[in-house]
């Protein structure tokens, strides 16, 4: 089988389209269009729009992956003060006062899971992160070795919020079990010398 090209690359104004593509009518994961975390907006057309004023100022809230030019999969990745619902969430509140960078979701294409691109989309958000000046990353995963999860297969967008086996393998430890199946996962970072402003 010929090497696939991995590409990973900011969400950008001119990568909308790509992205509106890649979340497809149903916006990704129940019209969510990657809102849940940050403020949901009541409807997926509300959240698109949110989402898409959101990349038009240029912030990059998340990366695209492209697999040989083609759209396959997502991650959202940023200061976790820009995720309003982690802070108020019982099982996911900061554990401390540490400013920290949150991966909190992903969305795969369905023809492209299970393949490794999660792993690839983390360590993409660490190097993103890394560049803009993050010391301290942060995951919120399932654990499938957990025994409530143990031997079952996720289906649909189950992991939207990751593999605790992804995020290790990308150098993240448990810093607290969230749940009996869901773990809160750090990376520490130096920061790049060559951080954006």
């Amino acid at each position: 089988m010929p090497r696939r090209k991995v590409e990973v690359l900011p969400a950008t104004p001119e990568r909308w389209a790509d992205l509106e593509t890649l979340f497809g009518p149903r916006g990704a994961c129940g019209s969510c269009w990657c809102s849940h975390w940050r403020e949901k907006q009541g409807s997926g057309e509300a959240n698109k729009a949110a989402l898409r004023a959101l990349v038009a100022t240029g912030q990059e809230p998340g990366l695209l992956a492209y697999i040989d030019g083609q759209v396959a999969g997502w991650v959202s990745v940023g200061p976790r003060a820009d995720y309003a619902r982690l802070s108020r969430s019982r099982t996911l509140a900061p554990i401390d006062a540490q400013p920290v960078w949150s991966i909190p979701c992903f969305f795969v294409d369905k023809a492209h899971r299970r393949q490794g691109l999660m792993r690839a989309l983390v360590e993409a958000a660490v190097a993103y992160a890394r560049a803009r000046g993050a010391t301290l990353l942060e995951g919120y995963p399932l654990d499938m070795d957990s025994p409530q999860l143990a031997g079952q297969r996720l289906s649909g967008d189950g992991g939207y919020m990751g593999l605790a086996s992804v995020f290790q393998a990308a150098g993240f430890t448990v810093v607290k079990e969230a749940s009996t199946t869901q773990r809160i996962m750090r990376r520490r970072v130096r920061p790049s010398r060559l951080s954006a402003p």
